[in-house]
């Protein structure tokens, strides 16, 4: 039997978009930031809570962005803000799959809300197996976070947050309405 369409209900759609919107801002941090060192984004909110300092501390320029009708140079972020830091080392550092990790984002939040909008067994498990891949590298970023960078960046912690509900609406959909028999 074939996937049908429907709803992704209000809470997917409320956490795709937001995690959709944050991951957009941090692109657009990243990118005011590659423009004016002395940018201040709306999450700097002091020395030790600043998520332009996280998206965007070092190098030279890595590509160039259309943001807001100008091209942009995009710098390669903290070694974790490409690619989480893992994809330069095995695939090097020009490979296609060394993006932003808003990139990656971006992608996430799109195909959670598509997949939501399918009824069928398989786009279920496909949910929760992208669930559990974003919180794998929601625990490793926040690791690398507080652990390594010594920051607080309020859009990571609040992405962090989207992927742990974005897991408990998926395993709800996979386990299907309790309660119910099959057949009645």
């Amino acid at each position: 039997m074939g996937a049908t369409w429907r709803s992704p209900g209000w809470m997917r759609l409320a956490f795709c978009l937001a995690g959709l919107v944050l991951s957009l801002y941090a692109l657009h941090v990243k990118a005011a930031r590659a423009l004016d060192q002395d940018y201040r984004a709306l999450c700097d909110v002091g020395t030790a809570i600043s998520c332009s300092r996280v998206f965007s501390s070092r190098t030279e320029p890595k590509a160039l962005v259309l943001t807001l009708l100008t091209w942009v140079p995009i710098t390669t972020a903290t070694r974790w803000g490409q690619g989480f830091g893992l994809v330069e080392h095995v695939l090097g550092r020009d490979s296609l799959f060394n993006q932003s990790n808003s990139i990656f984002g971006c992608i996430f939040y799109t195909l959670q809300l598509l997949l939501g909008c399918l009824r069928s067994r398989w786009a279920s498990v496909l949910l929760v197996l992208s669930s559990l891949v974003s919180l794998a590298g929601s625990v490793y970023l926040a690791w690398i976070l507080f652990f390594v960078l010594y920051d607080f960046c309020i859009v990571c912690i609040t992405t962090y947050a989207i992927n742990v509900g974005l897991m408990a609406l998926s395993i709800r959909e996979v386990r299907g309405p309790q309660g119910k028999v099959k057949g009645h």
